[in-house]
């Protein structure tokens, strides 16, 4: 595969495994994405700037029988993409609802605030991917989304106009790529790119699980089955 000099100049990657392990309550994780735009002085140094209103990705994995502990958030869309397992999803938006990777949980808080706990039923550890992304517009109703992404495809779960009904509106928007082994992907524009499982080349430079690239426009050909999730500014 072909490498342009300019993606190879650009291109950013941070490792999972690099990182500080904290966590909280039953849970512990890796925070890749903390912008300073949010977080200030208490953004962790060794984690990436966000892009746009995205500005936090943690990669968790709950201890067996672990939980959030029931929590608030106000304006703010909570976006949670199974990795590993299930979750059991209970709080104030579709209490009971259970989710098992890979699917993916789009709460939107709003101005009217939601709370949840999110519970780990099992004796293994389950991994979640947490990504928040500020409301361009304050005030919305509380409101909830759970999503199947499409294997071999790239499904958009967050995101896009107003004149649709299929994703809560956002500039913002993130897509997850279920990605069999020899599969390639192009994605344009300025980007960070999460790869959730698996490995592949990125601009025909080798990554794995746990990488977080930041990039202008990317191609991605999957070497092993692969999960990726994409974060871009609308055109």
């Amino acid at each position: 595969m072909s490498l342009s000099t300019s993606h190879q100049h650009e291109m950013q990657v941070i490792h999972r495994d690099d990182l500080p392990l904290g966590g909280f309550a039953g849970l512990k994780e890796h925070r890749l994405v903390m912008d300073a735009m949010l977080f200030h002085h208490h953004k962790e140094p060794t984690a990436s700037n966000g892009l746009g209103n995205f500005v936090y990705l943690a990669d968790a994995r709950f201890i067996p029988h672990g939980e959030t502990g029931m929590h608030p958030h106000r304006e703010v869309d909570v976006i949670s993409i199974m990795a590993e397992g299930r979750i059991a999803h209970g709080g104030s938006l579709a209490d009971g609802q259970m989710l098992v990777a890979p699917q993916v949980q789009v709460q939107r808080a709003g101005g009217e605030g939601l709370t949840h706990n999110e519970v780990n039923p099992d004796a293994t550890m389950n991994r979640m991917i947490q990504i928040w992304v500020l409301p361009e517009e304050r005030g919305q109703a509380a409101d909830y989304k759970v999503y199947d992404p499409t294997p071999g495809a790239v499904t958009r779960v967050y995101g896009g106009e107003t004149d649709q009904q299929e994703t809560f509106a956002s500039g913002t928007l993130l897509d997850v790529a279920l990605l069999p082994a020899g599969q390639s992907v192009n994605f344009d524009g300025h980007q960070l790119t999460y790869l959730v499982r698996g490995k592949g080349e990125a601009d025909g430079i080798a990554v794995a699980e746990g990488d977080l690239i930041r990039a202008d426009g990317l191609e991605f050909s999957a070497t092993a089955d692969a999960t990726l999730v994409v974060v871009r500014q609308a055109e």
